[in-house]
């Protein structure tokens, strides 16, 4: 072996382990076991884990289960893992046990000989048993859902919810700014009424509002943890005290409330609450798919598009036609949505099997769900900062539009009826002028009563001529 290897042991015999990994036996085996996509769990995931193996081990050092000095050793190992110090020692690829029960044993395993270094002694020891002191009291079943749980509200506390936020306020900011700029509306991609720019980007910054919210209530199941549970729901090995106090200590560690699920067999077989997050997700990555979109119509030009607002020079737009400049940042956030599309699908089709008392779907969940949360978090974050707050209107263009706009005639109809105005605005399409223009002109309006009638800006708000 040489000074590269050590050698470890599990159930099923032993195994040559990296000299300087904290890993054993069993996380060997599954490295070599599942060479299927080289994609790992990332920092949310491992944190995750670090805070329910604490955790863990507070409560049961609490209950009397486990020595003062082993479970402090754990703690300080946790500790380590939380904070990100030992992510290069979680190798195992996303796509292995249905269960997760690799991962489970990854964090077992690493803990372990990491507080058996911290207490005095050599890796591999197990002075501190992955087993039977890390894992005290716990399965896979239950601590893989307890993760996925506490790594999905934090994606969505702590960086889905910031990220929506600096979106929201780019687009109120917008809002306000732009709110004296009347511009053509468009249904079906045709002229219609008058609108302000600002009141079009205050329908933006309400999708947002209503996005952040929907992920906000979400919480409520996500906040319920499956620990406890241990194989299959019945806590079998487990004090009845313990989901309870570890639950409490995970809420103290994220700085935000946990609690033991209402029914642990439910919270094991099927994965209901992620599929329902995930879809709030989803539905945010569509309003944000739905406003770059209409972003990116919007400011089409220069010179031979709507060019009703000027987009932000990000970057040069091509190699090969020189001063073009593309929305290069709403690209992104349409590209984003599509691949939380496709994870809604893996979650949806996922959370909806597993076979009688487990859902197996589980490492794929978490992943998936993990992926969408951080893509949407950047995603809204940039194109609220790089892209949204960039934007100026173009309201002398958006004016001289609006004035030769086929659907002034609407607000003919409470003044000439709505045969008159639909003769009038025929007329002035065939005949490339304004409605104002052949309204006068028929003798159907005044000067002045044109100025009252056809206002492009009194037309933006709510109410018919002549209200007070």
């Amino acid at each position: 072996m040489g000074d590269d290897y050590r050698i470890e042991s599990d159930s099923l015999g032993e195994m040559q382990v990296p000299a300087d990994a904290y890993w054993g036996a069993q996380t060997q085996r599954a490295v070599e076991n599942f060479p299927i996509s080289g994609s790992t769990f990332g920092r949310r995931f491992i944190r995750a884990l670090g805070i329910v193996k604490k955790s863990a081990a507070q409560a049961n050092r609490d209950l009397g289960l486990l020595e003062e000095e082993t479970a402090a050793a754990i703690v300080d190992a946790a500790d380590e893992v939380i904070a990100g110090e030992h992510d290069d020692q979680f190798p195992v690829d996303v796509f292995q046990t249905g269960s997760g029960t690799s991962s489970n044993m990854n964090a077992n395993e690493v803990i372990a000989n990491r507080a058996a270094e911290i207490a005095g002694a050599e890796i591999g020891d197990r002075v501190v048993h992955p087993n039977d002191h890390v894992n005290y009291g716990q399965s896979s079943n239950d601590v893989i859902p307890t993760a996925m749980h506490v790594a999905a509200l934090e994606a969505v506390e702590k960086d889905l919810i910031p990220g929506l936020e600096t979106l929201r306020t780019a687009l109120e900011d917008a809002e306000t700014e732009f709110d004296g700029v009347v511009k053509t509306g468009r249904t079906h991609l045709q002229d219609a009424t008058p609108i302000r720019l600002g009141q079009e980007f205050g329908g933006y910054r309400t999708q947002v509002e209503k996005g952040i919210k929907r992920v906000g209530d979400v919480r409520l199941h996500l906040r319920e943890l499956a620990l406890g549970g241990t194989a299959v729901g019945t806590g079998l090995n487990t004090h009845p005290e313990f989901p309870e106090r570890a639950a409490e200590y995970i809420s103290e560690e994220t700085n935000t409330t946990f609690r033991e699920a209402d029914n642990h067999f439910e919270a094991q077989a099927a994965h209901d609450a992620m599929a329902e997050a995930h879809g709030a997700l989803r539905t945010v990555a569509g309003s944000m798919n739905k406003i770059a979109n209409d972003l990116r119509l919007l400011a089409s030009g220069p010179r031979n598009g709507l060019g009703e607002i000027e987009q932000p020079e990000n970057q040069p737009g091509s190699s090969i036609m020189p001063g073009k400049i593309n929305p290069v940042v709403a690209e992104s956030v349409n590209q984003v949505h599509k691949r939380v599309v496709g994870n809604d699908a893996t979650i949806s089709a996922g959370a909806a099997r597993g076979e009688i008392d487990l859902n197996l779907y589980k490492p794929v969940l978490a992943h998936s769900f993990l992926e969408s949360a951080a893509l949407l978090a950047n995603a809204a974050e940039a194109f609220g900062e790089k892209f949204v707050a960039k934007l100026e209107a173009n309201e002398e263009y958006c004016a001289e539009q609006v004035d030769r706009s086929m659907a002034l005639a609407t607000a003919l109809n409470p003044a000439i009826g709505y045969d008159k105005a639909s003769k009038v605005a025929k007329r002035a399409l065939a005949e490339d002028k304004t409605v104002r223009e052949v309204a006068v002109d028929e003798g159907y309006l005044t000067e002045a009563e044109a100025d009252e009638v056809l206002d492009p800006e009194r037309m933006t708000h709510r109410g018919i001529l002549g209200d007070d």
